[in-house]
C-alpha cells in the first residue's frame, strides 16, 4: 500500500483560522492572494513566479523564492488523498484529514485560495517526540511532512469526534528543557513552541506561582492562595496587596489538558461583584463557548491561554523574581533577519 504524501499547513498566524480550518473543511493560504484572484485551473510554476515578481519588485531573490515556492506547492503540488496536517497552538493539537477537493478561490476569506479537506483525525502534541515537534515547528507555512513524522502522527492519531485528552506521556517522549532546534530557520517560533512544552510541564501549583511571578513583574503585590480544596480563586492581585487600590484582579488557574467551557467560567464568576477584573488562566485553553461567555460578561474578564501566557512571560522575563525565572529558566539569544521581510 502506498504510503500517501503528508502535508503540513499553517491555520494562519498563531493558528487563528484553525477553527474556520474544521468547520468549512477547507486548508487555505494567502501568498498571492491578490495576484492570482480566480486561480485559472491551467496555472502553472512559471506563472506564479513571475506574477509574483512583477508584484513584489521590491522583494529579495530569496523571499521570492520562498513565498513562491509555497504558492506553488500548494496550487500544483498538493492532490486528492494527500493527507493534510494543521495546528492549533491553543490547545496544543494538531488535526489531521485528507485533501478532497479541487483548488478554489473564495473571496472575502482571510485565506482564500482553498482546498477541501475532509478532517479525521487529532493528535495531541504532548504524545509526541523531540524530533517529531522539531519537525511539525518549522517556520514554513506550507511543507512536506517526512514519512517517519506522518507515521508518528498516525501512531497518535485518535478520532477528531473524542473530547477527552489522551493519558499524559511518558517521561522519554517529553521534550527536555534544554533542547534547541540546530538550524536558525525557524527558530524564534520553535523556541516559542519549546517554551510553551516547559510551561505545560510544570506542576499546578509551579504553574500558579508562575502566573503570579509575572503579575508581580507587571508591578502588582500578589496572594496566592494555600494547597487544598478549590475556592475559586487561586492569586489575588492589586497594586497595595490588599485591595483597597484598584484594580482588584481575581486570578483561577486550571493546568489541565482539556479545554473549558462556558460552564466554568460562569462558576468562577459567580462570586465576583461590579469592580472587579478577571483572568482565567488555561493550559488547556478554551471552548467556543467560554470565549462568547467572557465577550458578554458584565464582569471584565481576560482568558489567557497557554500561547497567551508564554508571551507575558517573555515580555516582562527581565523582571521577574529569581523564584520565578527558576521555573522556567531562558536566556536571552539573538539572531539574524532578514529587515525586508
Amino acid at each position: 500500500m502506498t504510503t500517501p504524501t503528508t502535508w503540513m499547513v499553517r491555520a494562519g498566524r498563531g493558528g487563528d483560522q484553525v477553527d474556520a480550518f474544521l468547520a468549512d473543511g477547507v486548508v487555505g493560504i494567502g501568498y498571492g492572494a491578490s495576484e492570482f484572484k480566480g486561480l485559472p485551473p491551467t496555472l502553472t510554476r512559471e506563472a506564479i513566479v513571475a506574477g509574483m515578481k512583477a508584484a513584489n519588485p521590491h522583494w529579495s531573490t530569496a523571499k521570492l523564492a520562498v513565498i513562491s515556492g509555497q504558492l506553488v506547492r500548494f496550487v500544483t503540488e498538493i492532490k486528492a488523498g494527500d493527507r493534510i496536517v494543521t495546528g492549533d497552538p491553543e490547545t496544543r493539537t494538531y488535526f489531521v484529514g485528507r485533501a478532497s477537493g479541487e483548488l478554489r478561490w473564495e473571496g472575502g476569506k482571510p485565506l482564500p485560495i482553498r482546498r477541501g479537506v475532509k478532517w479525521t483525525g487529532r493528535v495531541a502534541r504532548d504524545a509526541l517526540s523531540v524530533s517529531t515537534l522539531n519537525t511539525l515547528g518549522a517556520i514554513q507555512t506550507l511543507f512536506r511532512i517526512s514519512d517517519e513524522v506522518a507515521d508518528e502522527l498516525v501512531k497518535f492519531e485518535r478520532p477528531i469526534t473524542e473530547e477527552a485528552p489522551p493519558p499524559a506521556p511518558k517521561a522519554e517522549q517529553t521534550a527536555p528543557a534544554d533542547v534547541v532546534p540546530a538550524d536558525l530557520l525557524g527558530a524564534p517560533e520553535r523556541a516559542k513552541s519549546f517554551i510553551d512544552d516547559m510551561i505545560n510541564r510544570l506542576d499546578w501549583d509551579e504553574l500558579q506561582d508562575l502566573v503570579a511571578g509575572v503579575l508581580r513583574a507587571m508591578g502588582y503585590k500578589t496572594r496566592v492562595s494555600t494547597p487544598g480544596p478549590d475556592r475559586g480563586v487561586d492569586i489575588f492581585a492589586s497594586p497595595d496587596g490588599l485591595g483597597l487600590q484598584e484594580p482588584r484582579i481575581f486570578v483561577e488557574v486550571k493546568h489541565r489538558q482539556a479545554a473549558m467551557g462556558a460552564p466554568d467560567l460562569r462558576t468562577f464568576l459567580g462570586g465576583r461583584k461590579a469592580g472587579d477584573k478577571c483572568l482565567y488562566v488555561s493550559t488547556g485553553g478554551f471552548k467556543k463557548d467560554a470565549h462568547y461567555e467572557a465577550d458578554r460578561s458584565t464582569i471584565p474578564i481576560t482568558l489567557v491561554t497557554l500561547p497567551v501566557l508564554r508571551d507575558l512571560l517573555l515580555e516582562h522575563y527581565e523582571r521577574l523574581d529569581e523564584e520565578t525565572r527558576a521555573l522556567v529558566p531562558l536566556r536571552r539569544v539573538y539572531l539574524p533577519f532578514d529587515p525586508n521581510d
